[in-house]
């Protein structure tokens, strides 16, 4: 039986062979972008043809904004899954209910049209396939979503009326080879552009920049099709096409992305080049540019709009990349296709690393077992080949694109091997990347997905197992750190591995951003949202950034992890030591200042810290700072540094800072304790100091005017990560599920004794889950100087405890007029054991409704770490309650209740209360990133032991 053209594995008929994109021409060009008519048909075959057909009347169509996605204008609905095909799995076929999106544009030619010559209809991205006509002619259709399609079209067009229709699949045969952990999005999402090619202009051209680091000279040759000259006039060349120059240059990086301004001119064409010199190698068995090993400090990318999918515009590309740079980010993986290619403009502009990965991915395939894989069925290599060939001629004159990808997950075969060959042959200048080959015979590198530490540290030390040849390879985790919810966990672990062994060439943190849809109800929805099924729920947010594209408390954690700067202070002899972590770069850019911070009345006195600017790449130096100044009594001093940008730069403002470290200068002093006063009772109500206790419960009631909303208790219980509940693939044990089964969201307390005594209260009870001989007996002591009301909790152990808790500490209410919070500690954003990088130990001051971390699917969120005390007021000066800690302890403060955070399954649900819930923390389980990688390392873990800490209480009084 013939196929017809949408499930047939031919990549497509009737376009021209692809070439390099680009942007900088004096050819006229027509954008047609812009309002579309649209008509959606719920079968693949759809209506007639007839639409495509002069005088068709589409008035009475609806309206699409091109680029677009349908299903994001109001006509059906998008569907999420990671790996499982959403259709059944029968290739190359789809489903006969395919959504069909019949498009209409009209168009007349501008006055200034250029006469003669041909013209080009381009194609950008469309997804899954297409077939255009114009002016009733048949171009062509074409798969491959996310890759540029050309057709040849002077001879249809007419000066005015012309009719473009264009008819849409969401499913295809393609679909089986894009199967890529993301929102399946049809439509014309990508631009779409005539182009106008005057006879003599150049169909395609490659540019060749390498350079010399020893000579310091760039070889510059530029082949084109058609015969020209090649201009670079702050170099002084003018030379033929297909000739190489050499000259003295400055070279690209990322670090600093040197770029020259030259001319490609052709006899009927000027085209606008930017040049940046650079020579990628394998070299001594490591990843090097212009001969100096690279380390990867790097993110995946999808492209993502919360309300328009993938359908970017400059502006958000630009926003990305700048984002990236400004939190220290050096690379990116484009996962798992190639981006719009105005994004690596910005990354030749702005320096960024490029893994630019071919539109391929056939992961449903291999968990069936790789039954069908395309990618191993010599029927499918023509498609294969082609989208290698579209990846690479598109971008090929990128110097930010220092390595090609062959795809994502899709095991192995035969059509691999052979876009690996071709892309070799078409491009030896860059480096071959593929993770689903453990034998690595195609590839420059040995990449891995979620290798636990253990495992890296292995592989760094060149003990890991697999073919001789793979331990010659350089090692790159493609993806690690998965970002979903609260994480991820271990990043600094990882870092400290990829900077001990130089075989550990860093890696690509999963993902760059929440894939969160705007939705009316929900605010931003996930897999099933829109009633689709199968899903994989909110697995597709797993970013660095939330849908609007704010940092998440993980980027703040990487940024800092990643640091280009390093910082240590020995407190002996009062020196600092620097040292550059850059790959390329000197510290010319940056300033560099001390500052000692106190808690007391003179906060912070500051200076410049005399960093020699011509410290090179890998170079430390020691420096001696001033004498701290004198602490108030009883306060804590701390030494913060930092770097900061000094010139101007094309991606941030002056003095933005680029790393920073705090240490401690003195000692945090003893907190005083609190006793001495002799309880006061009068039938059941007990005073102790300012408290006010009912002896019947033995719980506090009110601390002296304020009445509590709820009494401090021993609480174990947090609202599970996605981290914490893990993947259901994952061979590590999945503590959120184990801990619902064990019962420790709903811990009964059992109340044993209750002893007044002449020096304080004691409080003895039992803190254990239903159904299990599992305990924790709790005692608080309550005492008092007759100002402030101290609480020593004692906790053991009783029974085999075989699981970590998810945190230790109390948890009292207090009323929501105390909706303020002000602490000395870590902040300002929230930290976890292992994600605490970015916590800076200083005083801090927000609205309770500002700590918490809005994550699309609401969990856990919102500790502060090394919190030596904390006060609760109406406002930043209002009186309220102070808490210090004995040790410093994790704060959290909240609207809302542990429980209703638990319940809520999107940002909407939860809702602020009449009580600020407030956990007192001695102890929290690390975050891990077990939603997809390892879980929580070993010193991370809060093991089940006796434990002893203490708070005191005090009225905070009005700030003047």
């Amino acid at each position: 039986m013939e196929l017809p053209y949408h499930e047939d594995v031919s990549p497509g008929t009737g376009g021209l062979p692809p070439r390099a994109w680009y942007a900088g021409s004096d050819a006229a060009s027509l954008s047609l972008n812009g309002s579309w008519r649209f008509r959606l048909s719920p079968g693949g075959c759809g209506p007639d043809e007839s639409f495509a057909a002069a005088g068709f009347d589409a008035a009475a169509w609806d309206e699409v904004v091109v680029p677009g996605h349908w299903v994001l204008q109001g006509h059906g609905a998008p569907h999420y899954t990671n790996q499982q095909y959403p259709f059944p799995v029968d290739p190359p076929r789809v489903p006969t209910e395919n959504p069909t999106g019949d498009h209409l544009r009209c168009f007349d030619l501008p006055e200034a049209w250029p006469a003669g010559g041909d013209a080009v209809l381009r194609f950008d991205g469309v997804e899954s396939c297409a077939r255009v006509w114009l002016n009733g002619t048949l171009l062509g259709d074409f798969k491959g979503s996310r890759l540029p399609h050309e057709f040849a079209v002077g001879q249809l067009l007419r000066p005015a009326d012309n009719v473009l229709a264009v008819r849409v699949h969401q499913w295809s045969s393609g679909s089986y080879l894009e199967d890529q952990d993301q929102w399946w999005l049809p439509g014309i999402f990508r631009d779409v552009t005539l182009l106008h090619r005057p006879d003599g202009a150049a169909g395609d051209f490659f540019t060749h920049a390498s350079y010399d680091h020893d000579s310091g000279t760039g070889t510059l040759r530029v082949d084109s099709d058609v015969p020209g000259r090649v201009t670079v006039p702050e170099l002084g060349v003018d030379v033929a096409t297909g000739v190489d120059v050499r000259v003295p240059v400055e070279p690209w990086t990322a670090e600093r992305p040197r770029l020259y301004d030259a001319v490609l001119a052709t006899p009927g064409e000027r085209v606008a080049l930017r040049v940046g010199f650079r020579t990628v190698a394998l070299a001594g068995g490591l990843i090097t540019v212009n001969g100096r090993p690279l380390l990867f400090r790097g993110v995946n990318r999808h492209e993502f709009h919360p309300e328009h999918g993938r359908a970017l515009d400059l502006a958000t590309m630009r926003a990305d990349v700048l984002l990236m740079k400004q939190h220290n980010i050096n690379a990116v993986r484009t996962a798992h296709y190639p981006p719009h290619p105005a994004f690596l403009d910005l990354c030749d502009e702005l320096g960024l690393w490029v893994v630019d990965e071919c539109d391929l991915e056939t992961h449903g395939f291999t968990a069936l077992g790789g039954r069908g894989n395309p990618v191993d069925d010599d029927r499918w290599t023509p498609a294969l080949l082609d989208r290698a060939a579209r990846t690479v001629e598109r971008d090929k004159n990128h110097p930010s694109v220092v390595v090609w990808s062959l795809g994502n997950e899709c095991g192995t075969g035969r059509g691999l091997r052979a876009m690996a060959a071709w892309i070799r042959e078409r491009d030896p200048d860059r480096l071959l990347h593929y993770e689903g080959d453990p034998s690595c015979r195609d590839t420059d590198m040995y990449s891995r997905m979620y290798a636990d530490h253990a495992e890296v540290e292995r592989v760094g030390r060149g003990e890991d197992e697999g073919p001789e040849e793979r331990r010659l390879l350089p090692f790159v985790l493609c993806e690690y750190g998965h970002a979903m919810g609260n994480g991820p966990g271990g990043l600094r672990e990882y870092q400290d591995l990829f900077e001990r062994y130089e075989r550990l060439q860093g890696g690509f943190v999963w993902e760059w951003i929440d894939h969160g849809l705007r939705h009316p109800e929900f605010g931003y929805a996930y897999g099933g949202d829109f009633g689709d099924r199968p899903h994989d729920g909110n697995f597709v947010c797993d970013g660095l950034c939330f849908p609007d594209r704010s940092p998440s408390p993980g980027l703040l954690d990487y940024k800092q992890v990643i640091q280009p700067v390093r910082f240590t202070y020995d407190p002996v002899s009062g020196t600092v030591s620097v040292t550059n972590l850059y790959d390329f770069a000197d510290l010319s850019e940056l300033a560099f200042e001390w500052t000692y911070l106190m808690d007391g009345p003179d906060r912070a006195v500051s200076g410049p810290l005399d960093v020699p600017p011509e410290l090179g790449p890998g170079e430390s130096v020691e420096l001696k700072l001033p004498e701290p100044p004198p602490a108030a009594r009883g306060a804590e001093t701390r030494l913060q540094v930092s770097a900061t940008v000094c010139e101007e730069t094309n991606w941030t403002s002056l003095d933005h800072v680029v790393a920073r470290a705090d240490f401690a200068v003195t000692p945090r002093p003893p907190v005083p304790v609190a006793d001495g006063e002799r309880p006061r009772r009068s039938g059941y109500d007990l005073a102790v100091g300012p408290g006010r206790f009912d002896v019947r419960a033995g719980e506090l009631r009110a601390l002296g005017d304020l009445t509590l909303k709820a009494a401090p208790r021993l609480d174990v219980w947090r609202a599970p990560t996605d981290n914490d509940d893990g993947a259901p693939w994952q061979p590590d044990v999945r503590y959120g599920p184990l801990w619902r089964e064990l019962g420790l969201d709903r811990m009964q307390h059992r109340l044993d004794a209750v002893e007044p005594g002449d020096d304080g209260l004691t409080v003895r009870t039992r803190v254990a889950p239903a159904a299990r001989d599992l305990a924790l007996r709790t005692v608080y002591r309550w005492t008092s100087d007759g100002t402030a009301l101290r609480l020593a909790v004692s906790v053991t152990p009783e029974g085999d405890w075989q699981v970590p808790l998810p945190r230790l500490g109390i948890r009292l209410g207090l009323p929501a007029s105390l909706g303020y919070a002000h602490w000395f500690g870590g902040g300002p954003g929230e930290a976890y054991p292992d994600t605490r990088s970015a916590s800076c130990v200083a005083r801090w001051g927000m609205d309770v409704e500002r700590m918490q971390t809005p994550y699309v699917r609401p969990q856990e969120n919102g500790a502060r770490a090394d919190v030596r005390w904390a006060e609760l007021r109406p406002d930043a000066r209002g009186e309220g309650v102070r808490i210090v800690g004995d040790p410093a302890f994790w704060f959290t403060a909240r609207p809302w209740s542990t429980e209703q955070l638990d319940a809520a399954a999107h940002r909407t649900d939860l809702r602020p209360g009449d009580t600020v819930w407030v956990h007192l923390d001695h102890g929290q389980r690390g975050i891990g990133s077990q939603s997809c990688g390892p879980g929580v390392l070993p010193p991370h873990e809060l093991r089940v032991a006796p434990a002893e800490f203490a708070f005191t209480f005090t009225t905070a009084p009005r700030e003047r």
